[in-house]
């Protein structure tokens, strides 16, 4: 029988809540069927005020505890992570909204280690709310690197076949040279490649983006890419992996694109960030808001499977019934193929 999937509801007070609603109603007719099996974490009371606000679902999703009663849980189902406080508002931000962001990561970390569900879909969390409640981590991707005893987690960026994995991420731009070691650069390209796998990618094809312009131009504007990426990259292809590069970031994305590579290693946030993201967001030209966004977050290096939203909790819509489920879905579908790939391995 297929595991569940568990979804943390990240922050109560964001759009977490009504795009697990959604979700649940457009993979209704698959969780009827036992294709998909997920348990929502975080708090049922928010659950609860969605599940009223849009009126998308035939009945509450039932609420059943960690330990199941009578051997197992339903399809669908939910799990209170923490004691409930005041009620939190939609869009308000307070102390107890990052405390369920925190205690459902916790509880999805622990029934995954223990083999309970098959892998953790994540809602978004606020980093302030987060930091408010005593919990001081930069975000999920640090947060689950301490609860599983990992470190040095990859951060992966999914949008269609536009795959990006991270060398570093929240480190300010003056720091990113430091960091690019020659063991850091390895990890992320090995991890680049066991995950390409565990997606059905028989032999991926990776490239580095360079750090510097032109990959530094001979040395002109750096030596990183000829003192560290270079060597690196030869040594992977060595050990039998296909990796190209180092590739000036101002052609490898477009490179992605027409699909010369499986993936790119990036060197930092922004340079990965923005050009997934720049093909995610899909913008209405008459008002020049955002109606849609797909993306997945996977955090790869972990001894669980964790996808992730690729938005924020949008604190000025929440509540309203304008968040959409795309990316979420999005997230769940990269987390089954995942979880199923690691089953059949």
């Amino acid at each position: 029988m297929t595991s569940h999937l568990a979804i943390t509801m990240g922050d109560p007070a964001g759009i977490g809540p009504e795009i697990i609603v959604k979700a649940a109603a457009r993979l209704r007719d698959r969780i009827d069927a036992g294709e998909l099996r997920l348990v929502v974490i975080g708090s049922v009371p928010a659950l609860r005020r969605a599940e009223r606000a849009l009126g998308l679902l035939p009945e509450p999703v039932p609420e059943v505890a960690e330990v199941a009663e009578d051997g197992g849980w339903p399809a669908l189902c939910c799990l209170q992570a923490d004691a409930e406080g005041a009620p939190i508002e939609p869009g308000r931000l307070s102390a107890d909204g990052g405390r369920f962001a925190y205690k459902a990561i916790e509880a999805g970390v622990r029934l995954a280690l223990a083999e309970r569900i098959g892998g953790i879909v994540t809602a978004p969390l606020n980093k302030e709310a987060l930091n408010k409640a005593g919990y001081h981590y930069a975000g999920h991707t640090e947060m689950l690197a301490e609860l599983t005893g990992v470190r040095g987690s990859v951060m992966m960026l999914a949008h269609g076949t536009m795959r990006v994995s991270h060398v570093t991420t929240h480190v300010a731009l003056e720091d990113v040279p430091k960091r690019l070691t020659p063991e850091r650069l390895r990890r992320v390209i090995d991890l680049t490649d066991t995950a390409l796998k565990g997606l059905g990618l028989a032999r991926p094809k990776i490239a580095v983006a360079a750090l510097n312009p032109h990959a530094g131009e001979g040395g002109l504007f750096g030596r990183q890419d000829i003192d560290v990426s270079a060597p690196v990259i030869a040594a992977a292809n060595a050990d039998g992996l296909d990796v190209h590069g180092p590739v000036p970031g101002d052609t490898v994305f477009v490179k992605l694109r027409a699909g010369q590579y499986d993936a790119v290693v990036a060197m930092y946030h922004d340079q990965g960030h923005i050009p997934v993201k720049l093909l995610g967001f899909e913008i209405d030209p008459a008002t020049g808001k955002w109606m849609d966004l797909s993306g997945v977050n996977i955090t790869l290096g972990l001894p669980i499977i964790r996808t992730s939203v690729d938005h924020g909790t949008a604190f000025d819509i929440a509540g309203t019934g304008l968040a959409n489920e795309r990316s979420l879905i999005e997230a769940i579908e990269f987390a089954e193929k995942l979880a199923a790939n690691r089953r059949a391995a």
